[in-house]
């Protein structure tokens, strides 16, 4: 007769390589989301209270956190059909 903790633990050793796989999916893309995203509040923040920067560099600021946004949602997107393209299955 199989040891029941034996098993639980081969599925729990599984559950976890299954969702450190999924969470490592394009880190690279939602790194770059990030400081994207932190660069831009970085220069409309500094350039609004910095009056010798040019004006433009709120737009590109507002730019540079839409497109981190961006790139999140496309992350999001991507690792959403990966997931349902290779469900959870412990007989693997």
């Amino acid at each position: 007769m199989a040891d029941p903790n034996l098993a639980e633990a081969e599925l729990l050793r599984k559950r976890s390589a299954y969702i450190d796989t999924l969470r490592g999916l394009y880190r690279r893309e939602r790194l770059v989301g990030f400081l994207l995203i932190l660069a831009g509040a970085a220069s409309v923040l500094t350039s609004r209270f910095v009056w010798s920067w040019p004006h433009e560099a709120i737009w590109g600021g507002y730019a540079a956190i839409a497109l981190g946004w961006v790139l999140f949602i496309y992350v999001i997107w991507r690792r959403t059909q990966w997931r349902r393209a290779n469900p959870f299955n412990p007989g693997v």
